[in-house]
């Protein structure tokens, strides 16, 4: 979808080096302005530097999502760039504390969901004005240039929030992180409905396994703990799997900017399932 997000800027919270700087590059080369977002401000020079390398435009800035004076200050910081923001992508993560809910901190869950899912809905609430004005400048641009009104879609903006797989399954362990995605999932829903009178799109995208630097180095510490190779723990690992491999960051990405496009201009308060056929939803 060369140029699918020309003219737009799209917000990217949770910005990390893996999925988070695949997205970058990959929007920034469609077109769009980018803005990195992460708690970890150091990890952000890096990526902005490669989008620019390429030719595009990117904007760094910190936030810590679970602060609502720091998202706010996110805000101000894109709004000093531009009035209208066409799409936000809420990726923030913390690592699950992957323990049995018989031995799980409640604080733990807490900060899980405050993180993943009212760190989503700060995000939201602050960005709502400018992701507003973003789908009336689409509009506004639709009229000045379409044939019959009949001929083009109503223009939108979009938030796509990264939820899991992990919604599909109950496998121990995983119960704090499930109980924090799932929770995300249904916040996307809400929002789809109260804000698509204003033009606002709210979709989920839920991962299975990303095969990059992280889950190969997980697979590593699978390896040497239980024996064997990595390559032995992908293959376990994907012989569950339809397509018998696992999703690579740019197949998660891609989605994510189907979702973010005009070609997606009738999709919202649904939830994408993209893991190689693991589940089946």
């Amino acid at each position: 979808m060369p140029g699918s997000l020309e003219n737009k800027t799209i917000v990217i919270v949770g910005a990390g080096p893996g999925f988070g700087r695949t997205l970058a590059l990959r929007a920034a080369d469609q077109g769009a302005t980018v803005v990195v977002a992460a708690r970890t401000a150091s990890r952000l020079d890096g990526i902005v530097d490669e989008v620019r390398a390429a030719g595009g435009t990117a904007i760094a800035a910190a936030v810590d999502a679970t602060e609502p004076d720091s998202v706010r200050a996110l805000r101000e910081t894109v709004a000093q760039h531009t009035d209208a923001v066409h799409g936000l992508v809420y990726s923030a993560f913390a690592v699950p504390s992957m323990k049995p809910l018989a031995q799980t901190d409640h604080d733990q869950i807490s900060r899980g969901i405050d993180l993943s899912v009212l760190g989503a809905l700060r995000t939201t609430q602050e960005f709502t004005l400018l992701l507003e004005a973003g789908a009336a400048a689409g509009a506004g641009e639709a009229d000045a240039t379409a044939a019959p009104a009949s001929s083009s879609a109503p223009a939108s903006s979009s938030v796509v929030m990264m939820a899991s797989a992990v919604i599909h399954h109950s496998r121990e362990r995983y119960a704090g992180y499930k109980i924090a995605k799932t929770a995300l999932v249904a916040l996307g829903h809400s929002l789809a409905t109260e804000l698509g009178p204003r033009g606002i799109r709210v979709n989920t995208v839920a991962p299975g396994y990303i095969y990059g630097e992280t889950l190969k180095g997980y697979f590593e510490h699978l390896a040497g703990k239980y024996g064997g190779t990595v390559e032995d723990v992908y293959a376990h690992t994907a012989e569950k799997i339809d397509l018998r491999r696992l999703p690579s960051e740019r197949e998660i990405v891609d989605p994510v900017l189907f979702l973010l496009s005009d070609a997606a201009s009738a999709v919202t308060g649904q939830t994408l399932t993209v893991d190689c056929g693991e589940f089946h939803t």
